[in-house]
């Protein structure tokens, strides 16, 4: 049955109706699940915090980062990742995917330059901010929201697609960071 459904959906999916369709569940989704927690000041203060440190990194410094983490991955020794994923925000993220009854397969925080400040679950890099779950959210400012296309995820077998947003400093309004949250996509569908 699971095969069916899924053939169903990628075939589904391959029309811009069906692409159209899911962006605008997506979006609903976020706005309707994910928005209350995504201005939890744990979330805001983490990213900030971050901020105070990296505003100021060259790409060089970037990148450099960026390949440590791609080169810790799988390692049990990982001091780029451990913090990263055994923060108090990520706790906090884990317990999102967990209370979202899986439609939620993962979710990560970036900061002002596009770096990891938090994740449920290790992801393949470090640095986010070439890619447009970044350059569609942070770099368009307050309000900001990219949805991907749905692709198949090799290690779970799911359809998933994700939802990325700016996030502001509520104070000022201004943007700090942004979040991506994978959705499975047969969960809106």
């Amino acid at each position: 049955m699971h095969f069916r459904t899924a053939a169903l959906l990628s075939i589904a999916l391959a029309s811009p109706v069906a692409a159209d369709e899911f962006a605008a569940a997506a979006e609903e989704f976020y706005r309707s699940s994910v928005a209350t927690w995504a201005a939890d000041p744990r979330l805001v203060a983490a990213i900030t915090e971050q901020n105070n440190r990296t505003t100021g990194y060259t790409q060089a410094e970037i990148d450099a980062l960026d390949q440590a983490w791609r080169a810790e991955v799988g390692m049990s020794d990982a001091p780029t990742i451990t913090p990263v994923l055994t923060s108090e925000l990520s706790e906090f993220l884990r317990e999102q995917v967990a209370q979202s009854g899986g439609r939620i397969t993962e979710v990560f925080v970036m900061d002002g330059v596009g770096l990891n400040v938090a994740t449920s679950d290790v992801t393949s890099d470090f640095w986010q901010g070439d890619e447009e779950k970044f350059t569609e959210t942070f770099g368009q400012g307050p309000g900001a929201i990219h949805v991907s296309e749905i692709e198949l995820d090799e290690s779970t077998q799911r359809y998933q697609g994700q939802v990325s947003v700016t996030i502001v400093d509520p104070a000022s309004g201004l943007p700090i960071g942004a979040m991506t949250v994978g959705v499975d996509a047969e969960s809106l569908m």
